[in-house]
């Protein structure tokens, strides 16, 4: 199931990028005592209490005057949109302000904004280290957005009891769905051919049992069948330039939707614009499909729009195989989904994702393919200490995932764990997934 989204929203300089590092528990975003340092939205992972949520950091929202006055006001209108878009997007709003600076005219506009957003908000007064700072937290009362909560994002005071609202806060967690169908995102950034694709893949007419809507913030699901498989199409597609969204916002904003996607499939369809290559984005996409465990199936676009000769594929192959060095496992399928050309090979695609990421190897296979890769390339001996290998199990499937016991797992090097994840996949296949590898000591559980 997708994870809720909270968003940290306020005017820059408040602390709202020590808050995020906070509750993400690592330094991820950039904190720099200047205001606007932090430009685009970042995003984590946390939990409290049970409930697993998403956390995004936005730049600072500033007045129209303030803008004005700015000396970037493109950048400064840029960073308001992209807070504004992820306000859309999320579930529950963390209002940050400052108890140094106390109320001042631009938390009124940015709290008149939250309100008219209809999302629960939760008032964070922060830099609140001393009794008297929590004393001031009283004056952001007259905000009208309930109960002012005196946190220090720096020193962890009051943390804890903003968790605790923003729990209260989140929607019911999901109930687990009766059947498991298996999900497909479609993702990727706007105007790749998503909604082509989804259309296309509709208009197969091999058994579409209905089209359920979701509402204008959750993408849309319809029950799709291929060749006798029940499936759930998951689409993103649905992003529209706004107002006076630059370019680069919209992008950020393609990852929000593709991320609450990717959080609800079994396997994502990364849709790329052939003509334009994969960028940045695309890969901050497969790495998010990545870091989810999920199956991965790199739709490679517009085919038709390019010129070709005999060894363009190859040569594409050869370019996505170094930009997606992290996962060479990922299949590519070429296709021309405004031509219906190969639209058949994405399903196909994705159903062999669907099976490797089930796929489960037996403990005698497993280890001897380990053996072996042990005595053709034994590991480098570290601290005078020599990596042993005792056996290995696999002990869940959805990402594959394998357990191998050691006599110390600290002395396993990146580079070995890699080179063993190769030879898994060289004899077992796992096309298009990842697979996980743990290290545990001889006796641990």
């Amino acid at each position: 199931m997708a994870r809720p989204l909270v968003a940290l929203v306020g005017r820059p300089n408040v602390g709202k990028s020590t808050l995020f590092n906070r509750l993400v528990g690592e330094r991820r975003a950039i904190v720099f005592d200047e205001p606007g340092t932090t430009r685009d939205r970042t995003y984590g992972e946390t939990d409290w209490n049970g409930r697993e949520f998403d956390v995004v950091d936005t730049g600072g929202l500033q007045s129209e005057a303030e803008i004005a006055a700015s000396g970037t006001a493109d950048i400064a209108r840029g960073t308001r949109d992209q807070a504004q878009l992820a306000i859309d997007e999320s579930d529950v709003i963390v209002f940050v302000t400052d108890s140094r600076d106390g109320l001042i005219p631009t938390d009124e506009e940015v709290a008149d904004i939250l309100r008219r957003s209809h999302k629960p908000v939760i008032l964070a007064v922060n830099k609140a280290e001393s009794a008297a700072r929590r004393d001031d937290a009283l004056e952001f009362y007259a905000l009208g957005l309930g109960d002012p909560i005196p946190v220090s994002a720096y020193h962890g005071h009051g943390v804890g009891d903003l968790l605790d609202a923003i729990v209260r806060a989140l929607p019911p967690a999901p109930e687990e769905e009766e059947e498991d169908v298996p999900k497909i995102a479609i993702v990727g950034r706007p105007n790749v051919g998503k909604s082509t694709l989804l259309n296309a893949l509709l208009g197969q007419q091999r058994a579409i049992v209905s089209a359920v809507a979701g509402t204008t913030r959750d993408p849309i699901d319809t029950p799709f069948e291929w060749e006798g498989q029940r499936l759930i199409l998951i689409d993103t597609a649905g992003i529209r330039r706004r107002g006076r969204v630059e370019h680069g916002a919209i992008e950020q904003y393609s990852v929000i939707r593709s991320m609450k996607a990717i959080g609800r499939c079994d396997v994502a369809l990364l849709v790329i614009d052939v003509t334009e290559g994969l960028t940045a984005q695309d890969l901050h996409i497969a790495g998010y499909v990545q870091e989810e465990g999920k199956g991965i199936v790199v739709v490679v676009n517009k085919w038709d729009a390019i010129e070709k000769d005999t060894h363009t594929m190859d040569e594409f192959r050869e370019e996505a195989a170094r930009a997606l060095d992290f996962m060479p496992y990922a299949p590519l399928v070429f296709t021309s989904a405004l031509q219906g050309q190969r639209v058949a090979k994405v399903p196909e695609a994705a159903l062999e994702v669907l099976a490797e990421r089930e796929r489960r190897v037996s403990t005698a296979q497993l280890n001897k393919t380990l053996r072996a890769a042990f005595v053709d390339h034994p590991p480098a001996t570290k601290r005078d200490r020599p990596l042993r290998f005792y056996y290995a199990t696999q002990p869940r499937t959805g990402p594959p995932t394998f357990v191998l016991f050691v006599n110390d797992p600290k002395l396993v090097h990146f580079g070995y764990r890699r080179y063993l994840e190769n030879q898994i996949r060289a004899e077992f296949g796992f096309i298009g997934t990842p697979i996980r590898l743990s290290f545990r000591g001889r006796g641990e559980e």
